[in-house]
Formats: C-alpha cells, sequence, structure tokens
C-alpha cells in the first residue's frame, strides 16, 4: 500500500510537469521571454493569466540569469574543461535548445534527468520534431529499458528516480558527466516534492560527487503565515504535497542547509529581491507593460514566497559570480521603525461574517457600525464579486457580530467594483467613488448607499443603492486612488487623488467634489505636489489630507509623505520629513490618532509576513477582524 501511494504522488509530480510546460509555452507566446521552443515540447495550448505569466517569467529569469553567470565564467577562456550543465528534474524545459541557438555550447553539454515516463516522452517528441532535431544534430535513442533515452554529442536525457543516487551516480558517470569539470547542477521546483531526507542525500551526494560545481535551485518557502498555508494546501490538492518547508522555511535557513551539506559557500534570496536587484530597469518596465495587470498584492506575496540560491563548491565558482553584490534590499520589520504601539486582536463572530474579500472598502457610519461593501471574496459558497454588503456591529470592547445583507429596491444594485473609496456623509448615508470592473474597465458613475432599518423596525438593515452623475465623467475613471475630507473657505470638499487607470498605470492628478452640490469644483493647490501613486494610504487633518506610500510609477512601495496644508488662497503641498523614515509600504490605512500624530497600519511590504486575501486566485483571506501593530508618526 505504502508503495503505491508512493508511485501515485510521482505520478503527480509528473503532471505538474505537464501544467508548467504549458505555462511556459503561454509565457513565450505573450511575449515575456524569447523561448521558439516551449511550444514545440509540450502538447497542445494554455493561455494563462497575468499573474501566472508575472510568476513564470520571474522565475524563468532568475534561472536564465544563474546559468549566464556560470557559461559566462566557465566558457570564456580558451582551453578550460568543457563546462557541464547537469538539470535535475527538467522535465519539458528548454533550457538545451535556447543555449543551443544562442551559441553557448560550443563549450559545453547538458545532460538531463527526469522520471523515465516524462524523459522518454521528451526524447520521442524531439526525435518527432524536426526542428529540434536539426539543433541537437546526429543522436542515438536509447535501448529498450535503458536509463540513457536520447544521446547528441552535447546533449543527453537520462530517465532516472532521483532518490535512487547509486543508479543516478552510475547512470551519469556511463553517460559522459565528468565529475572533474566544472558543473551547474540544475534543480527548478524539484527538491521541495522530494521528501526531506532524500533531498538531503541528494545536495549532499552532488557536495561529494563534484569538486567544482554551482547548484542553483528554484522553490518555495515562507509555510508558516496564511499564504504559505494556501500554497501548501493547493499542491496538497494536487497530490504532490511540498515537503521540509517547515524545516527549511527561509531563505537564510535554505543557505544553512546547503552549508551544512559541505557545500562552501551559498546565497539565496527571494524573488522579490532578485527582481528589484538583478532586472534592469528598462527589462522591468517592458514586462510591466505587456498586459493589463491590477494584482499587485498577489504578485508580491508569490514572489516573497519563492527563492532562488546558488551554492558553489571550488575556487573558480563562488557564488558571487552569480550573484554579485547589489544595492541593499530593505528587510522589513513589520512593527518598525517609526515606533509603534500595541494593539489587541479582536475576533468577531465568524458565523457568516462575510469579510473573506479583497479589494473591497469600509467605512465608520457611527461608533461601532462599520460598513463594507465590494470586492473579490466568498459568498453562498463560491468565489466571486461581492454584492451583498456587510455590516459589523460593535457589541462590547471585545465583541464583534457581523451578517450580510442586500440591497434593496428596483433601482441601481451593486455593480460589482473593487478598489473603489468609500466616504461617510452622515450615519446612515455612504458614497462610492471610483474602483473597476476589470483591469481595463472601470466602474463610472457615482453611487450613494442608503443604510436604515425599513419602518424603524428592530430587523437587519437594508442598504438602498443610487447612482448618478454622468458615466462618461473620466474623472472617476480610476482605481486604487484616495478620497479624503477636507475644508476650504468653510466649505466640505472630497478630495480624489492618484490611483491607477486604463491609460495610466499610475495618476498623479487630483479633483475636489463639492459635498453640497456634488459638482467638481477647482481649487488652487500650490507647492510641488507628491509623485504619482496607487494603493496609497490617505486621510484628513486640520482640514487638509495626509498622503503617504503607496506604489509608485516603477511598481516599488513608497516611504514619502505629503501634508496638503489650508492656505487662504486654496491649498499648499508640503513634503513630510519623518525621522526615523516610515517603511515603504502599500495597500495600508492611515488614521489621525491626535493633533499631531497618525497610525499606520502595515500594509504589504515586499518581505512583509502580514497575511492577505483569498482562495481562488492564490490569496489568503483573514476571516476575523484583526488589528495590527501600528507604525506611528509625529507631525
Amino acid at each position: 500500500m505504502g508503495s503505491r501511494n508512493r508511485e501515485r504522488r510521482a505520478e503527480a509530480v509528473q503532471s505538474t510537469n505537464d501544467s508548467s510546460a504549458l505555462s511556459k509555452s503561454s509565457l513565450a507566446a505573450r511575449g515575456y521571454v524569447h523561448d521558439a521552443f516551449a511550444a514545440l515540447l509540450v502538447p497542445g495550448t494554455a493561455r494563462r493569466a497575468p499573474l501566472i505569466h508575472r510568476g513564470y517569467y520571474v522565475r524563468a529569469r532568475a534561472v536564465r540569469h544563474c546559468v549566464r553567470a556560470f557559461i559566462e565564467q566557465t566558457c570564456a577562456a580558451p582551453g578550460t574543461p568543457r563546462a557541464q550543465i547537469l538539470s535535475l528534474g527538467a522535465g519539458s524545459d528548454s533550457l538545451y535548445f535556447r543555449l543551443k541557438t544562442a551559441g553557448h555550447l560550443a563549450g559545453a553539454a547538458v545532460w538531463e534527468v527526469d522520471f523515465p515516463d516524462v524523459a522518454e516522452r521528451k526524447a520521442q517528441r524531439i526525435r518527432d520534431t524536426p526542428d529540434l532535431c536539426a539543433l541537437t544534430g546526429p543522436f542515438q535513442s536509447g535501448d529498450h529499458g535503458s536509463t540513457l533515452c536520447f544521446e547528441s554529442s552535447d546533449y543527453r536525457i537520462l530517465g532516472l528516480d532521483l532518490r535512487q543516487l547509486q543508479r543516478l551516480d552510475q547512470a551519469l558517470a556511463a553517460a559522459g558527466l565528468d565529475a572533474a569539470f566544472p558543473t551547474l547542477l540544475l534543480a527548478e521546483a524539484v527538491l521541495t516534492y522530494l521528501e526531506p531526507d532524500d533531498a538531503a542525500a541528494l545536495i549532499a551526494w552532488a557536495a561529494q560527487r563534484f569538486s567544482n560545481a554551482i547548484f542553483v535551485v528554484y522553490e518555495q518557502m515562507r509555510p508558516q503565515d496564511a499564504f504559505g498555508e494556501f500554497m501548501q494546501q493547493h499542491f496538497r490538492h494536487l497530490n504532490s504535497p511540498l515537503h521540509g518547508l517547515d524545516r527549511f522555511p527561509d531563505a537564510e535557513a535554505q543557505q544553512q542547509r546547503f552549508l551544512q551539506a559541505g557545500w562552501t559557500a551559498c546565497r539565496a534570496m527571494d524573488l522579490n529581491e532578485f527582481y528589484r536587484c538583478f532586472l534592469p530597469a528598462e527589462e522591468r518596465r517592458r514586462m510591466e507593460n505587456l498586459e493589463p495587470f491590477d494584482e499587485f498584492e498577489e504578485w508580491h506575496l508569490k514572489c516573497a514566497h519563492y527563492f532562488i540560491l546558488a551554492a558553489s563548491r571550488g575556487d573558480s565558482l563562488s557564488q558571487t559570480l552569480v550573484f554579485p553584490p547589489s544595492e541593499t534590499f530593505p528587510r522589513i520589520d513589520p512593527a518598525s521603525p517609526s515606533g509603534v504601539f500595541p494593539a489587541s486582536v479582536v475576533t468577531g463572530d465568524t458565523q457568516g461574517l462575510g469579510l473573506k474579500r479583497y479589494g473591497h472598502a469600509s467605512v465608520l457610519l457611527s461608533p461601532g457600525v462599520i460598513l463594507s461593501a465590494g470586492g473579490f471574496g466568498e459568498q453562498e459558497g463560491r468565489h466571486c464579486r461581492v454584492s451583498k454588503f456587510h455590516m459589523l456591529l460593535r457589541y462590547s470592547d471585545f465583541e464583534w457580530k457581523g451578517n450580510q445583507i442586500g440591497s434593496w429596491g428596483t433601482g441601481a444594485q451593486w455593480d460589482g467594483r473593487l478598489y473603489h473609496t468609500m466616504t461617510r456623509l452622515s450615519d446612515t448615508q455612504v458614497l462610492v467613488l471610483g474602483g473597476r470592473l476589470s483591469p481595463v474597465t472601470p466602474a463610472l458613475g457615482i453611487l450613494q448607499l442608503c443604510c436604515e432599518n425599513e419602518d424603524n423596525s428592530t430587523e437587519d438593515p437594508i442598504v438602498t443603492v443610487t447612482k448618478f452623475g454622468p458615466e462618461e465623467d473620466s474623472t472617476l475613471s480610476r482605481w486604487r486612488h484616495s478620497t479624503t475630507e477636507v475644508s476650504c473657505e468653510n466649505q466640505k470638499y472630497l478630495f480624489v487623488y492618484g490611483g491607477r487607470s486604463v491609460a495610466e498605470p499610475v495618476l498623479s492628478d487630483w479633483h475636489f467634489l463639492h459635498v453640497g452640490t456634488m459638482t467638481w469644483v477647482r481649487i488652487p493647490v500650490e507647492g510641488e505636489g507628491p509623485e504619482g501613486r496607487h494603493s496609497h494610504s490617505a486621510c484628513s487633518w486640520q482640514g487638509g489630507a495626509l498622503i503617504a506610500g503607496g506604489l509608485g510609477v516603477s511598481e516599488e512601495p513608497l516611504s514619502s509623505v505629503f501634508f496638503m496644508k489650508p492656505i487662504t488662497s486654496g491649498f499648499l503641498w508640503e513634503s513630510i520629513a519623518i525621522q526615523p523614515p516610515i517603511t515603504p509600504r502599500r495597500s495600508t490605512f492611515m488614521n489621525c490618532i491626535s493633533e499631531f500624530s497618525c497610525s499606520l497600519v502595515p500594509g504589504e511590504f515586499h518581505h512583509s509576513e502580514v497575511p492577505e486575501k483569498d482562495g481562488s486566485t492564490g490569496r489568503v483571506m483573514i476571516s476575523d477582524l484583526e488589528v495590527l501593530l501600528y507604525s506611528t508618526f509625529t507631525l
């Protein structure tokens, strides 16, 4: 029975190759990478979502970076020993063909190892594809039952189980791999599918076998937080559970894993760090403009849960050649650096809460009453755009109760928008501005929500939705913006700032909506305004507006704080110097807690441990109301 379960898990792991190969083919088809061979090595086609494309893009670039560093070091000088690339669990990867086309195998050769069925299937596909055979040159196929499935002068494919190290060692030697030559071992999402003891044995075998080598690993980490738990659940559902993450949960632990196994140097980093420090800004901009994209939280969370590692042995192959010193990438402690005060965690009645959503907005109607609307999450047992409203009522200092409530009447209905703003007009009325229906479709028009008990009953309140304002008004064709109440000449205005739109990835403009007449008005604003941003935080303060954090034009978190200060003629922008500076962040919340102090709920950092979001799209959601540590700063 145990043997059969082991076989089933091996089959499930093999099936991940098919999904990955289709994703890589889709990646190339959309222009993220140049790979004319990915589609030739996999049957069928699939169109992946932009979020999947970005994940596979940074994975491909990280592996490419390591391979190129190795090739440049080992093949640069004439007369050096032949360089060897040993790809473990290679699957349908097109690495050999890309290197051969680029002319990088004149002094190198490639060996690939995978399960026998996978290896033979790839070998057969190469034999059946003239464009691939033209690159390999004359080849031989192994005898029936042989571990060597395909052999040319610079390319071998072997069908072996990586858990059988003695057979692996013998078969590689028989296939011409020389342990004395400089060797790059590549394990791309491989070790984590092995039992921890099997993975440890493989790492130690490689350290003992190769005297001059680099071992490059790409796989998952950070299993303890909410995203990590969801990630593990996803792979368990595929019957290919991730192993060893509890023993080696982060980049530091992975480095120690290799050092203790006999590798002399090692460096690992998450893919956020690789993306920012080792990809040119021009290349990042090219990629970021390939497809409409608005899933920044998931993108950075996923990058924070995968790492690229390079371990080395031998004097000539230092890991610094793979990852040379770069600009310091900020390591984030969510409880620093601008001062904190502790806040208690308050849990509510989770039955039917309806809080499992993201991209929504919430507003405090009155002390102890919070209304939330919109977003994407769970409703009636499925993941969808949330059409019901959610009201959270405070019954005591430590007890909140919530319930989903629907809309009422024959007029307008909630239109499914996300990343909008909600502003309180009174204890029963809320104004909804902006938002989007998709990354290419803004939510048009202004919504007014009226939350009341019908006929003054004691039943749950109902929400009526009224839509007004011209839909062709482009002022609110934005999302991830902020709306803040400000005052000028004793008049109340809503100050709409920043965000993003279909045409512009980052907006830097602002507008004033007169609350009494619901018309847009012009008010002079002097001084140099903030750089364009979205997903920032904002709050009212002394009649003006404070703006902090967010994502800038390069998709990097910002730490700057600006105050739009009321003056006689209108407003004046002032840059606020915070010492020590606040941590760069986005998707946060800011509130003034006194005349001179403000608080920032941590939001999201590139290295944040704060749990995020939902289920179906890879997000992780918080079902209880949680109050986290605040960063505070004094004005």
